[in-house]
């Protein structure tokens, strides 16, 4: 019997260099090049209109497309700046994309993203999306040229094997280590995360609260490893990742953090959603009602709800004989919600998946909703079955506009047409985008 021939495999191209022109930016912190033979490459730490030499950091001959990195470039971009954290760059942290780029040239980038991705997959220009196009700074992240917004109140450093606290490099297990943080918010920096010895750890998170001296660590050991005693330059609860289950286990202080937003404070237990920029809460809140226009005595749902941010803000505006149903998958944050809004008798919070758990409250006519979904989106099967509650109107608060488009073109199917849509750049230096869609029913003969 003839033996097979052996299938050949596919040659690495991982280092070969190429010099290309760099065309529009894409969605996730790069831009598009193609090479002399027409494969495409997604560059990092480059901008639109450079000319770079790009060296492959991923992928094959005849793939579909190359992943690079931008080593050298050879004709700069005038949004181009000297990136002022000294760990960003090609090979080193991955937690910043933009660096490299002037602050209103990181938002135009950003704004362009979200037109691309409204204009693929939901069909929409921003005209028809009622936006502008711009993508707003929040309040107080504009800064002196060289500096950086110090913004994120949650950092996860991930440990290397001599114990020293990190950031992954992009797409990568990697540890970079680094002794300072330039993102980091200072209530995050105080704590000296970066100062400690770490080993035995696998992953070191801190957690500094917005309008609250409430600081957090959680500490994820090693299998087998003992916890090491944790002293460090301010008062901290500290927690634990359960190896065996995942579950995180109070070991002293607090197992929660106070945050402060639209006039109330909110429980947030260790591993609970919270969003990262100090003034994100706010922004976020502020836009919602002033695109939903709650009226007093009306029903509202709040989905994916987390702790109960948009249900508060809701029941404060719906008044006494209003009424919200919150629809949350962790158990933690159920319980949190339950307490942060223990104070409205007509909010409801239950627990379980939206897809779920929706179906079985028998709701059939809302007048609100409100859905902030995970990163992934709200999908085509739970956009059908919101779209038949009747709603005058509907937020959207997305952080991919990937999946928002996706969703708002399943919404449209479903009856409903966005009336604005506003893009805040709550995550400065990095590619992401916070987007905020409010919808309303089409009218007739549209």
């Amino acid at each position: 019997m003839q033996a097979e021939p052996k299938k050949s495999q596919a040659v690495s191209l991982v280092g070969q260099e190429y010099e290309v022109e760099i065309g529009p930016v894409a969605h996730g912190g790069h831009c598009i090049a193609r090479t002399e033979a027409g494969q495409v490459l997604f560059v990092r730490h480059t901008l639109p209109g450079e000319r770079v030499v790009a060296r492959v950091t991923e992928g094959e001959e005849g793939a579909r497309f190359l992943r690079a990195d931008a080593v050298r470039v050879l004709e700069a971009s005038k949004d181009r700046v000297e990136a002022p954290c000294p760990y960003a760059g090609p090979g080193r942290c991955g937690g910043c994309d933009w660096q490299h780029a002037k602050p209103g040239a990181q938002r135009r980038l950003k704004g362009e993203v979200v037109a691309e991705q409204m204009l693929r997959l939901a069909g929409l220009t921003p005209e028809e999306a009622g936006w502008d196009g711009t993508v707003m700074p929040a309040e107080g992240d504009k800064v002196p040229a060289g500096e950086v917004p110090s913004w994120r109140t949650r950092v996860q450093y991930a440990v290397d094997a001599d114990g020293n606290a990190g950031l992954r490099r992009h797409r990568s297990h990697e540890v970079e280590p680094i002794e300072h943080c330039m993102i980091a918010a200072p209530g995050v920096s105080e704590l000296g995360i970066e100062d400690r010895d770490w080993s035995g750890m696998a992953s070191v998170e801190a957690i500094a609260a917005t309008g609250s001296q409430d600081r957090m660590v959680i500490l994820e050991p090693r299998p087998g490893a003992r916890l090491p005693l944790v002293e460090l330059d301010r008062p901290v609860s500290v927690m634990r990742v359960d190896e065996h289950d995942g579950g995180i286990h109070r070991v002293h202080g607090r197992a929660f953090v106070r945050e402060r937003a639209d006039g109330r404070t909110h429980r947030v237990g260790s591993g609970g959603f919270w969003q990262v920029h100090p003034q994100a809460a706010d922004t976020l809140v502020k836009a919602v009602m002033q695109g939903l226009l709650p009226r007093k005595g009306e029903m509202a749902l709040d989905l994916y709800c987390g702790v109960g941010l948009f249900a508060g803000a809701l029941a404060d505006r719906l008044g006494e004989k209003g009424a919200v149903l919150g629809i949350e998958s962790g158990k933690r944050a159920v319980e949190d919600a339950r307490h942060n809004l223990a104070g409205f008798e007509r909010v409801r919070i239950e627990q379980g998946k939206v897809e779920s758990v929706l179906p079985r409250t028998g709701i059939g006519e809302v007048d609100l909703i409100v859905l902030d979904p995970p990163r992934a989106g709200a999908g085509k099967k739970t956009v059908e079955h919101l779209s038949s509650l009747g709603a005058r109107r509907i937020a959207y608060v997305a952080c991919d506009p990937a999946a928002l488009a996706r969703d708002l073109a399943y919404f449209r199917d479903g009856g409903y047409k966005v009336r604005t849509l506003r893009a805040f750049d709550l995550f400065p230096m990095t590619h992401h985008v916070e987007c905020v869609a409010i919808l309303e029913p089409l009218t007739k003969g549209v």
